[in-house]
This record gives structure tokens, sequence and C-alpha cells, in this order.
């Protein structure tokens, strides 16, 4: 198992920058580009075939933190982050989360991968068809246990599979909770720092003592991939923004949700096939 050959390095560096980019570029969150990515290089790498996906979303879930932490202070400097609503989503995001993770754990990569598969497809579907009716503004107060709900249901999604969530959260607060679109983005990216960290440390404790994990990791996170990969994610996924408002946005998501289908396709077949 080689993870500093010069060939592994490289794979990781221009595929984590890969998908900052895109990130950055399509306004999605990293995670539904970055374990695809560790899925293939971390078989690449010798990997035991038992603890990739485990690997896989654990690792995605720690470089997701700094860049969800870059994305809500940009969003607070904004005013799109309302503390009250925050607090109240990270309550259901904490037990979200540990519930995601240990349902995780509990499955084998099999069921994962495939799982995902499903997921991405979905997720692309939405990019292509979902045109949302927006309701009206909430003008009344928000009772806290829906405001808690929405964090649940997003701290799940996203632990479970190793992503943001924002892809789950953001509709659900505009949908369930009436809040504006920009509150919904900022409130989902400081919901994505806590789901995540509680993630990632629930995908360590679950993965502490395995004998087929690899170098460098602590339980189902891989600190030495993270700390390459995380600098390269951020940057690019500020470089992505900036080169977004050059192209049809419409025709890029359209290209890319074709892409996350056939990912998807391909990642479902596996995982039948194994």
């Amino acid at each position: 198992m080689e993870l500093l050959t010069p060939h592994i390095l490289f794979l990781f560096i221009s595929l984590g920058s890969l998908a900052g980019f895109l990130a950055g570029l399509l306004g999605i969150g990293g995670g539904i580009i970055l374990v695809p990515l560790f899925l293939w290089v971390f078989r690449i790498a010798g990997f035991d075939p038992e603890i990739i996906v485990h690997s896989s979303f654990g690792t995605s879930l720690a470089i997701i933190i700094p860049t969800a932490i870059s994305s809500t202070l940009g969003h607070r400097k904004r005013g799109n982050v309302q503390w009250d609503h925050v607090y109240k989503l990270t309550l259901g995001g904490v037990a979200g989360a540990i519930l995601g993770a240990t349902l995780a754990a509990g499955l084998s990569g099999t069921w994962l991968k495939g799982l995902f598969g499903v997921m991405q497809i979905f997720v692309a579907m939405k990019m292509l068809f979902f045109r949302p009716h927006f309701p009206p503004e909430r003008a009344n107060h928000i009772p806290s246990w829906q405001t808690i709900l929405v964090g649940l249901v997003g701290g799940a999604f996203s632990s479970f599979f190793g992503i943001g969530g924002g892809v789950v959260a953001v509709p659900l607060m505009v949908m369930f909770l009436q809040l504006p679109i920009h509150l919904a983005v900022g409130n989902s990216s400081a919901l994505i720092v806590i789901s995540s960290m509680v993630g990632t440390i629930s995908y360590v404790a679950y993965g502490l003592g395995n004998p087929a994990l690899p170098p460098f990791s602590l339980g189902y996170v891989n600190n030495l991939v993270a700390i390459i990969v995380a600098p390269f994610t951020i940057v690019c996924a500020r470089l992505g923004v900036k080169v977004a408002g050059r192209f049809s946005h419409a025709r890029l998501i359209t290209v890319f949700a074709v892409v996350l289908i056939l990912l998807g396709v391909k990642m479902f077949v596996s995982a039948l096939t194994s």
C-alpha cells in the first residue's frame, strides 16, 4: 500500500483540485464529487476493499469541515446566517449525524456504494428537472420542532453519505420552514460545519482498531489524504466561483447532472455485481 508515491500524490492533488473547482463552479457540495474520486484512488492505492467505502465517506467529511467553515464565514459577512435558526438546526444535526454514521458503519461497503449511486442519480435528476415553486416567506414564528427536524434529516443525510447535505437541507428550509433562499443557503453552511464535525468523529470512533486500516488513518478518516487534499479543494472552490460567471450556468448544470447519472449507474451496477 502506497500513499506517498508521486503517482498517488498527483491523483490526490489534481482530483481534489478538480472537485473543489467543480463545487465552486456549480454551487454544490464537494462531497458528492470527492467520494467517487476516493473510491477510485483508494483502490489504486491498495486500500483493503472492505474499508474503502467507509474511509471514502469519513475522509470526505473531514475535508468538508474547513470548506464549510469558510463558506459560513462568507455568508455571515453578508448577513445570511440566522443564528437562532442555526442553534436549533444543530440540535437536530448532531443527533442526525450520529444516526447517519451509525447506520453507515453497520452496512457493508457494497451496500453503501449502491446506495451512494442511487443518491447520485437522485441528485442529478433533481438538478435536471426540479423547478421548485417557492412558497411565500413565513411571517410567523417557526416552531422549534420543525427547525430541529430539518437539522436531523440534513445531518443524517450528510453523515450517512459523507457529503455536505445541503442538497437536502436547503430545499427543506425553503419549502418546509419557508425561509428565503439566501438564508437557507447560509444556515445550511453552518449546519454542515456541525454535522460534518460530528460525522467525522463518528467515523473515527467506528473505525478505531480495524486491522485493515491503511497508514495515517484515525478510524475511517485518513489524515494524510485530508491534509493533502483540503487546501487544494478550498482554493480551487474559490476559483470555481470566480469562473462560474463566465459560462452558462444552466448548461454546466446539465452536463454535470448527466455525468452524475452515469457515475451513479456505474456505481450501482458495480455494487450489484460485486
